[in-house]
């Protein structure tokens, strides 16, 4: 179903509600640049240190996407993935059965569900909708879960700490989104639908972020002007 969400005037501000889940995977298609190539990116990376049995968690599964893709990559795996929308969980659960995949669905929040003994965690645009004050703690989390040389991808979006290259990186971006079908009008009720639900971070401060938590190496595997994927590898 395509994403006219925003065709309307808002009334509240975005959440991801039954409305939301209907579209949403238009909605990351269509907003999130090269979205496909980073996740198949991740799944490639991440296949070379998997092994049978081991524990995968998606954070804010939403409708299943990666861990769909990964399961089809993949054997023997124990897929498991979180979301705290009950329509998202839905959507992914009709999606596995259609794809004839075995993945755990769960409706929690995994600020509170215990995901332990995790060989890998993935969080795709997620942690960036976590309130600052309970961002660390969460990593930290995500740390302590994870087996040893164990590893967490996060993709996020991203503020730049030059404001005026800031300001260029919104503007390609928001040209990006009127290339894929958005009206100004979309893109501006949007926008403000986010504000202060979506808080990203730099660059600098997520990779601090991460090694805060205690993970021993970060780096960047994918970057598009204001969006960009981490590994990070814990010892």
């Amino acid at each position: 179903m395509k994403d006219k969400i925003f065709t309307k005037p808002i009334e509240k501000q975005f959440e991801f509600d039954e409305e939301v889940a209907s579209v949403f995977d238009d909605m990351l298609n269509r907003s999130i640049p090269f979205y496909q190539e980073n996740l198949n990116l991740q799944i490639d990376i991440l296949k070379n240190f998997l092994k049978p049995n081991d524990k995968i968690v998606d954070l804010g599964s939403s409708t299943g996407t990666f861990l769909i893709n990964l399961a089809k990559k993949t054997k023997n795996l124990n897929l498991i993935g979180i979301d705290s929308s009950s329509a998202m969980i839905k959507r992914a659960k009709q999606k596995a059965k259609a794809f004839g995949v075995n993945i755990k669905f769960i409706e929690a929040d995994f600020l509170e569900y215990d995901f332990s003994n995790s060989k890998a965690i993935i969080s795709n645009y997620t942690i960036q909708f976590i309130r600052p004050l309970k961002r660390e703690k969460l990593i930290k989390k995500i740390y302590d879960s994870l087996t040893k040389n164990g590893i967490f991808l996060m993709s996020e979006k991203l503020i730049s700490e030059n404001k005026k290259l800031n300001k260029i990186m919104i503007d390609i971006y928001y040209d990006y989104k009127k290339k894929m079908g958005y009206s100004e009008f979309e893109i501006a009720q949007k926008r403000e639908a986010l504000e202060n639900v979506l808080i990203p971070y730099s660059m600098n401060e997520n990779i601090e972020m991460l090694k805060n938590a205690g993970f021993s190496e970060v780096e960047v595997i994918f970057r598009w002007n204001n969006f960009a994927t981490f590994i990070a590898f814990k010892p």
